[in-house]
């Protein structure tokens, strides 16, 4: 039996993995970015641990979830699934002018891995839309481009690729890995998606649980349990380092070494 924190678990992808893990008998802790989503989160998985509630958008709700988390002692897996889509206009709620899209996408799971105790494994949850764009880090927070929602979120989603390497690359005892779900029906995703919506959370619930060697993986990119070759730019290590550097300067928080 494995203990699982899931971020943004009161629906979608991250409700189903928690699900699942649930019925596989682990202990998961689910999370909701407010009190009723964390109600709503408790009440459609059934089983679980608990819930600890924070709204990812702002430091002050990112740390608010790290230490909820930590108060539950050391986890086994740590899934970073909560995610903004490419739909969003550029809203800012964090004290620092980040776009919510980073916020919640990338800076969130950076603050997260720094704060909560380090588990064993770590599951970032990327997009293929990681691979059709090259991260602009002297401006990842769109505040000398004009707004782009899809490229936004796309770059975001190549920082999560790029956070997870950097973190398997520098925490040799972490199996840390990125996971594609795929374009899936979810609400984010909308009802006409294509893809295997079962995969987009059995592999999350794999990578986090699974004794399979391929599952014992590190520092790799996932998509329906499989090695996906991501953007040639995430295994880029000054790329790595840049991001790093801007998610501490932007949290005041550096990642442990």
């Amino acid at each position: 039996m494995a203990r699982i924190f899931l971020t943004g678990s009161a629906d979608g992808l991250g409700l189903m993995a928690a699900q699942l893990l649930i019925r596989q008998k682990h202990e998961v802790l689910v999370h909701g970015r407010n009190d009723k989503r964390s109600r709503d989160a408790l009440e459609a998985a059934p089983g679980a641990l608990g819930a600890v509630t924070g709204d990812l958008s702002t430091i002050a709700g990112m740390r608010a979830v790290a230490e909820g988390v930590n108060r539950f002692g050391r986890f086994d897996a740590v899934i970073h699934n909560a995610g903004i889509g490419y739909r969003e206009v550029r809203r800012v709620e964090s004290d620092r002018g980040v776009p919510n899209v980073f916020a919640v996408n990338v800076l969130a799971p950076y603050l997260l891995t720094a704060l909560i105790e380090r588990p064993h494994r770590l599951i970032y949850l990327s997009s293929g839309m990681q691979r059709g764009v090259r991260p602009q880090m002297d401006d990842l927070l769109w505040t000398r481009r004009r707004w782009d929602g899809s490229g936004a979120y796309a770059e975001s989603k190549l920082c999560d690729v790029l956070l997870a390497f950097a973190v398997a690359r520098r925490w040799k005892s972490v199996l840390s890995n990125a996971l594609e779900p795929g374009w899936v029906a979810t609400r984010m995703g909308g009802p006409s998606a294509p893809d295997d919506l079962e995969q987009g959370y059995i592999t999350q619930a794999w990578l986090a649980t699974s004794d399979d060697k391929l599952a014992r993986s590190t520092g790799e990119c996932f998509y329906h349990q499989k090695r996906r070759e991501p953007n040639p730019v995430a295994r880029n290590v000054d790329t790595q380092e840049a991001l790093l550097s801007e998610c501490e300067r932007l949290s005041g928080v550096a990642l442990p070494a």
